[in-house]
């Protein structure tokens, strides 16, 4: 069957929207409000919180296999709205079956097809990767964490209709030479309980050349909860304010509060985990105060960017981190 005879008959699933649905207003694209079910992370999760080298957006590396652009959407169960600044982390296998970091699967050391990206102001982030393959037991699928502070995080899992799973193996067999997945998600032991809150779509791009898939996720809490130990120890010392405007035009400023007198390092990093600009602001006296920033003048192109924070003062080292959005 060709791609598009078979987006036609697989009925809305499949359907590639003019724009992402999830970026019409923080306010009017409500979520289902159930929680995602919670999973085991699978015997490869790794840990990918305290090393900074997995903030990227394309987590392909050297790996072959068709593109997928992943775009994600986290929620808030008490009431609905989007969670901003919120950490997702994915890690899927390759085409072949295998998980980077594993010795037994000869990849020991290795590091394709994990990353985290931050939710912006509409609870959305977007990864760069391959369409996994599969292996035995298990349908297609993704391992997330929702890492919504030090305290609380959701483990879960996602997959796609099995035939979209299919479709992509066979229309490009020679990526794929284990062949279509063979198992579909009501036969695999970890979705046997139902998998509707973790199915997410898959489209075909005609313009990019590539699939385009969208999963939304509903988790405890609204906005940021469940303060735990890092939080409280970095408010004790400054407390880091999300910029505005957001979207931001040309120019937005950042609220920040110091408890007490340290010096402040403010940096912005890309999509991609690159630190694109890094200022020193010296010694600062405690109070409130906000961080001027002129994207005409940093020359940096429109994307959704990163912002840090960092307090150094005879306590340590405290940093706190929000995303912004650059429109074009």
């Amino acid at each position: 069957m060709k791609r598009s005879q078979f987006l036609k008959s697989a009925g809305a699933a499949f359907v590639l929207p003019a724009v992402w649905p999830f970026a019409a207003s923080a306010q009017s694209s409500r979520s289902n409000c159930v929680l995602v079910p919670s999973e085991t992370p699978g015997p490869f999760p790794l840990d990918l919180t305290e090393n900074t080298f997995f903030f990227r957006q394309d987590i392909r590396e050297d790996r072959v296999g068709f593109p997928l652009r992943q775009k994600i959407r986290i929620v808030g169960a008490d009431n609905c709205d989007p969670m901003p600044n919120v950490r997702v982390n994915i890690w899927h296998c390759d085409r072949d079956g295998d998980y980077s970091g594993y010795a037994a699967m000869g990849s020991e050391g290795q590091t394709y097809c994990r990353g985290y990206q931050m939710t912006d102001a509409n609870g959305e982030c977007e990864f760069v990767t391959i369409f996994p393959g599969w292996y035995p037991g298990r349908t297609t699928h993704v391992h997330f964490q929702v890492h919504v502070s030090s305290q609380y995080s959701v483990v879960s899992q996602w997959t796609w209709p099995h035939a979209g799973a299919v479709e992509v193996a066979t229309t490009h067999s020679a990526l794929y030479p284990e062949g279509p997945d063979p198992l579909p998600p009501s036969q695999d032991g970890v979705f046997i309980d139902g998998f509707q809150l973790q199915l997410a779509d898959l489209a075909w791009d005609e313009e990019a050349q590539e699939y385009v898939s969208h999963y939304e996720a509903t988790v405890e809490g609204a906005g940021v909860s469940g303060v735990g130990y890092q939080e409280l120890t970095t408010s004790a010392h400054f407390a880091l304010g999300q910029n505005f405007p957001n979207p931001v035009a040309r120019t937005t400023q950042i609220p920040l509060e110091l408890t007490s007198a340290g010096e402040v390092v403010w940096s912005l990093w890309s999509p991609s985990g690159a630190c694109v600009v890094r200022k020193d602001l010296g010694m600062c006296a405690p109070g409130r105060r906000v961080l001027d920033v002129d994207f005409d003048a940093l020359g940096v192109p429109a994307a959704s960017y990163l912002y840090q924070v960092e307090v150094f003062n005879a306590s340590g080292r405290f940093p706190d981190v929000k995303r912004m959005t650059l429109l074009k």
